[in-house]
């Protein structure tokens, strides 16, 4: 009895502040509410996942459908794409008075390179490029003509196309719309890289010198390095209308080439024929058969050399030399080339290179044309190039005084 008077003594206290801090009858009230409401149990957990699943599976379902619908008409699998832009900042002085603007100018150039594989062996190749190059930057009659220029009004269009595959171990076809003598041949003429177009291909002259369009060639690269390849680029259309492929009428050149090629040095020699007014050269001086006509052939011989040492970062550069001969109706003209590059002189990765010769002129012309460029290639970072550079020459043009010295700036962002 003392016990329990003492117990409810210390409950009533405590009684009277919990009444005082939650209202007991509020909550019984809710709680009364609460069951009037919908009863939870295992079953609405379930009936609610099983709801959700459908709808997800529904949308996997869609998703899976287009991507179906996508790789039926999609890239395949081993489709690649690389690319560029270059920025070019430049001007050129003439010696004469040829009317051409010696301002500063400002041009770009882009390019993106599509490669697609459907065997693992064959090769679907598409060059997009635009740009806006034009005056100097894309002249052939002072060698002015740059590289990386390209003029066609900023409009994105199909540069290069064409499909290569292999018969065999040894042997490779290329057959398309657009594409050029030069990427069909056995043996890589030359491993200079110039700043001015003038200079590819061991000097891109009558030998080398090719136009795009319909094409289709064979090459033939033996284990030993021995290669054998001919080709032809064709016109579809020339000044007189629609003439056909590989007809009389038609504009055609056919390139025979054959070449040995070890690591450290390479030798070749081609043979091209050219008819109908095949005209492509920019490593030429002025009007090198000037009594062609429409109907005229011509064939062109081109010798191309090159060595490189078995270490870079020396003294010792990479050379590439070149010389051509041509015999037309009633002329015969010559040219000749050497390119100098050393690799990893000042930094990793960077480049100089030195080109001259003489562009393909009359042997009987009473002067005697000179060409040449300097450079110096660096890199900020892995995906930039910077080359300033100079070139230039005397009687460029196949005329006494028209001489042309140029300065160009080339930022180059790969991707």
């Amino acid at each position: 009895m003392l016990v329990a008077g003492a117990t409810l003594s210390l409950i009533a206290p405590v009684a009277s502040q919990a009444s005082d801090i939650v209202n007991l009858e509020e909550i019984n009230s809710y709680t009364r509410s609460q069951t009037n409401s919908s009863r939870l149990d295992s079953k609405t957990f379930i009936n609610d996942l099983s709801e959700d699943i459908a709808n997800l599976k529904g949308r996997v379902d869609g998703l899976e459908a287009k991507q179906n619908v996508l790789e039926a008409g999609g890239f395949s699998e081993t489709t690649t794409m690389d690319g560029k832009a270059i920025f070019t900042l430049g001007s050129v002085e003439y010696g004469d008075d040829s009317g051409n603007s010696e301002t500063v100018q400002a041009y770009y150039s882009y390019t993106m390179n599509l490669n697609s594989s459907f065997t693992g062996d064959d090769n679907l190749y598409v060059r997009i490029k635009s740009g806006n190059g034009g005056d100097w930057t894309t002249s052939k009659d002072y060698g002015t003509y740059l590289s990386s220029a390209k003029g066609n009004s900023d409009a994105l269009k199909i540069d290069k196309i064409w499909y290569q595959f292999p018969i065999g171990e040894n042997n490779t076809i290329w057959v398309g719309p657009k594409i050029e003598n030069y990427y069909m041949h056995g043996t890589s003429p030359s491993i200079y890289k110039p700043v001015t177009k003038q200079f590819t291909l061991g000097g891109n002259g009558n030998a080398y010198g090719a136009s795009t369009d319909t094409g289709a060639g064979w090459a033939y690269k033996a284990d030993n390095g021995f290669a054998v390849s001919s080709n032809v680029g064709t016109k579809s259309t020339t000044t007189n209308g629609i003439t056909g492929l590989l007809t009389d009428e038609s504009k055609t050149s056919w390139a025979t080439q054959i070449g040995y090629t070890k690591p450290s040095y390479s030798v070749s020699a081609i043979a091209n024929v050219k008819s109908n007014g095949w005209s492509d050269s920019y490593y030429k001086a002025g009007d090198i058969n000037v009594n062609a006509d429409d109907n005229d052939q011509y064939t062109a011989i081109g010798l191309r050399g090159w060595w490189r040492p078995d270490a870079t970062g020396t003294a010792i550069p990479s050379i590439s030399v070149g010389y051509d001969t041509t015999d037309y109706d009633s002329s015969k003209a010559d040219a000749w080339f050497v390119g100098l590059n050393w690799q990893d002189i000042f930094n990793a990765d960077d480049k100089i290179g030195a080109a001259f010769g003489q562009p393909t002129s009359n042997a009987d012309s009473d002067v005697t044309p000179f060409a040449y460029e300097l450079y110096y290639a660096f890199k900020p970072n892995d995906s930039i190039t910077v080359t300033p550079s100079i070139f230039g020459g005397s009687d460029r043009n196949g005329v006494s005084g028209g001489d042309v010295f140029g300065t160009v700036l080339e930022t180059t962002f790969k991707f």
